[in-house]
């Protein structure tokens, strides 16, 4: 997420795969050793830099600025076991007038948060901005453990206090843009949706609608709508786009209102081709519907939310969008409690059975549904809008009528499979003695 920061540098460091040949040097001078590890590290021979930092911590490895030194190298070359136990080392033989306990708390941070150790994560970085509250990578490091906490607001106000210290800090200002209808006062998005000619200046109430509209428009910027128009066109249309502090290390291009709509409706044509491309007959692509049964496609011809993430993951050859003869699957929430209810009904003495062997017994019973489930002990789980599991009771009971159509059913298999048992149903025995279905024409049970 960050990019690691020695103690001994004050930019930046931006870490590349880079190839070196490098032999390990005998040192007899703990100065001579951390200079030559620090000039590997600065021109990005990280493993070069880990041989030599070892080396220092060999010959003293007590000296808490070759731990220090060791352990960024080996964070910066992901090896977290390693760095957790050089910071700790080094923590261990700081004096308490040291001052690099705030870096070093950072840095246990982020080997804690990338081990997705949040919670402790958040103690080193606390423990960090005790020691020194402009500590960036602490404040970056916080604002994100706030954000993945879900306190937007929050973490927004961790990220302006790193840009207050460092401006220029590209992890914070990124994160920030990103979070920026979460934590906007109403005038800030207005002046936001001048600034993208979404709105006149003269207005000075922000309503729903408009709030909606900014993060839609807010969203499409994200998902790299700009690069897309810039992508589409030779040169874009000069009221599809704004510069933001033209000239400056901040400048950022926006979307306008026009840009915004422009770009919604090239989207929404590639997905048409996409879609058909995916196998969908042409004349099908505006019904179709994302897994939760909503239309894909607006009115306008633009896509949904749900219709932009199935176009998205079609261009990956996933299919996540029903066909209009496709039913919705059951969400997990329903599956699980149809397992629940489906374990209670097998433990009831029910077994379920199929489509066809409830048109079997429905035509043979000349029964309603009503009456099927009413009095003969059908039980319909419901699966979607148009789907059902179909269940009957197995096993014996006081009441004849509640297992007469399984006793139907095995009374039919038993045509074609020798070993099935027939259950004894005195209600379906007598019946069948004088020739008579269960039901009338009405439906209803013969009395």
């Amino acid at each position: 997420m960050r990019v690691v920061k020695p103690f001994w540098v004050s930019g930046l460091l931006f870490l590349g795969a880079i190839s070196w040949t490098y032999a390990a040097q005998n040192f007899t001078n703990m100065q001579s050793c951390l200079e030559q590890g620090k000039k590997e590290f600065n021109a990005q021979n990280y493993q070069a830099a880990k041989t030599t930092f070892t080396q220092c911590v060999q010959l003293d490895p007590k000296n808490s600025d070759a731990q220090l030194s060791l352990g960024g190298a080996l964070l910066t070359l992901d090896d977290l076991d390693g760095a957790d136990t050089a910071f700790r080392a080094a923590l261990a033989e700081m004096k308490r007038t040291s001052p690099y306990f705030s870096y070093t708390y950072s840095m246990l941070g982020d080997i804690a948060l990338k081990r997705q150790k949040n919670d402790e994560a958040l103690e080193w970085y606390s423990k960090s901005l005790v020691s020194n509250a402009a500590n960036v990578n602490s404040l970056v490091g916080k604002g994100v453990i706030t954000e993945y906490k879900g306190d937007k607001k929050g973490a927004a106000g961790f990220y302006r206090s790193a840009l207050a210290v460092e401006p220029l800090n590209l992890v914070a200002r990124q994160r920030l843009i990103n979070l920026e209808p979460d934590y906007m006062s109403d005038e800030e998005i207005l002046d936001a949706l001048k600034q993208r000619y979404a709105i006149q200046p003269d207005v000075t109430e922000l309503t729903d609608s408009l709030r909606k509209l900014f993060s839609e428009i807010h969203l499409a910027e994200q998902r790299m709508g700009v690069s897309y128009l810039h992508n589409k066109y030779p040169k874009v249309p000069g009221d599809y786009l704004v510069t933001l502090n033209k000239g400056t290390a901040f400048e950022r291009e926006i979307l306008t209102l026009a840009g915004y709509q422009a770009l919604q409706k090239h989207i929404g044509q590639d997905a048409i081709a996409v879609f058909q491309r995916a196998g969908v007959p042409v004349q099908d692509v505006f019904k179709l519907r994302d897994l939760k049964g909503y239309k894909l496609f607006k009115k306008d011809n633009t896509l949904t939310p749900s219709g932009f993430f199935a176009y998205t993951e079609a261009l990956k050859n996933r299919k996540v969008f029903l066909l209009p003869n496709e039913s919705t699957p059951p969400s997990q929430e329903l599956l699980k409690q149809m397992a629940r209810l489906e374990e209670e009904l097998k433990k009831a003495g029910y077994v379920e059975i199929s489509a066809k062997e409830l048109k079997f017994l429905k035509k043979n019973t000349k029964c309603s549904d009503e009456t099927l489930r009413e009095q003969l002990g059908l039980y319909l789980m419901p699966v979607s809008k148009t789907e059902n599991r179909y269940f009957i009771i197995s096993r014996q009971t006081p009441d004849p009528k509640k297992s007469a159509l399984y006793c139907l059913l095995m009374k039919e298999k038993s045509k074609y499979d020798k070993t099935v048992t027939v259950p004894r149903n005195s209600l379906v025995e007598s019946y069948a003695y004088y020739g008579y279905s269960l039901c009338l024409g009405d439906g209803k049970l013969v009395k």
